[in-house]
């Protein structure tokens, strides 16, 4: 299945998280509940884009654009081959 950068995902669009890019937030990102093949969702944006809310691991958490990019996702496609946001 295709990764994707958190960034590109779409509103409300669910996906697994795959991995982490190379980044020094790795430590912080498990502490936050963001743990490979946990279910997560781009839920809110401010109004420039940054930061972004997601709901992970039962509840929302705020990041920056710049820690979210490191982020990598497969996107949860149903058997239409469409994405299903709530």
């Amino acid at each position: 299945m295709k990764t994707i950068k958190l960034t590109e995902l779409p509103f409300r669009q669910k996906a697994r998280i795959h991995s982490f890019g190379e980044t020094e937030l790795y430590v912080k990102l498990l502490e936050m509940g963001c743990i490979p093949n946990e279910e997560i969702s781009v839920e809110l944006t401010a109004p420039l884009g940054d930061p972004i809310a997601i709901q992970v691991a039962g509840y929302q958490l705020s990041l920056r654009k710049e820690e979210a990019e490191h982020i990598l996702v497969e996107p949860i496609v149903f058997d239409n081959d469409e994405y299903l946001p709530d």
